[in-house]
């Protein structure tokens, strides 16, 4: 089945080159376009994409609130955010409103591509500015606040295998690596993920990679990593 993609962009020429990247891969479907972030909140709900691929700066309601209002309804789509703007202020709150990624425009059309296929099967995808610079935040005894009210009680609903995924995960292993880390199978670090999220209310790898480091489970990876 081909992946659902809604395109936001408020600008024509922009929205248009890349709805036709994307409608050109055999595995993904171009379902709608909006020009500015109430648009995008509607068509999300009307056409029910996997992935919606988000402007920030845009008229109307802007692609931060956007986000914030998709990834908050029940089974939302994931959101990867594109911007012209490497700015801290927009990863940040990128994040913090739920989206699963965070690319410059500027990406390689193959990145912004794989980009799309990564969030939709759950996994984070960030530019390595972007992941620099959450790296040099962290490292600075700084937090970014995905879930201030995530504490010890929900921690400790967390079996010790899922504790050790959840480290591992903030750690930027993916399912496959995870699993050979602890000798379990892939389906069983997809099911110790999924009942980590659940249990800790989180949407994604991201916010999981977040909290990790809030709640000092985690460090900073050195200077080159990537989550």
């Amino acid at each position: 089945m081909s992946l659902r993609v809604l395109v936001v962009d408020d600008q024509g020429v922009v929205r248009a080159g890349f709805a036709a990247m994307i409608d050109a891969e055999e595995d993904m479907t171009v379902v709608g376009e909006a020009a500015d972030g109430a648009a995008a909140v509607r068509l999300a709900e009307e056409l029910a994409p996997d992935v919606v691929v988000m402007d920030v700066r845009m008229p109307v309601l802007d692609g931060i609130a956007a986000t914030r209002i998709i990834t908050g309804r029940q089974d939302a789509p994931r959101v990867l955010v594109l911007t012209t703007f490497d700015l801290d202020s927009y990863v940040f709150d990128a994040l913090r409103a739920g989206a699963s990624g965070f690319l410059l425009k500027d990406v390689h059309p193959a990145e912004l591509l794989q980009g799309i296929r990564v969030v939709a099967a759950g996994e984070s995808v960030l530019a390595p500015s972007a992941t620099r610079r959450l790296i040099g935040h962290y490292s600075s005894g700084a937090g970014v606040g995905i879930r201030a009210d995530t504490g010890p009680r929900e921690l400790d609903s967390l079996t010790g295998s899922q504790r050790n995924v959840l480290t591992l995960v903030a750690s930027g292993l993916n399912n496959s690596e995870i699993a050979e880390e602890l000798g379990i199978t892939v389906g069983t670090v997809k099911s110790h993920v999924n009942a980590l999220l659940r249990k800790l209310g989180l949407r994604d790898r991201v916010q999981v990679t977040i909290l990790a480091y809030d709640l000092g489970l985690a460090r900073p990876n050195p200077p080159g990593a990537h989550l």
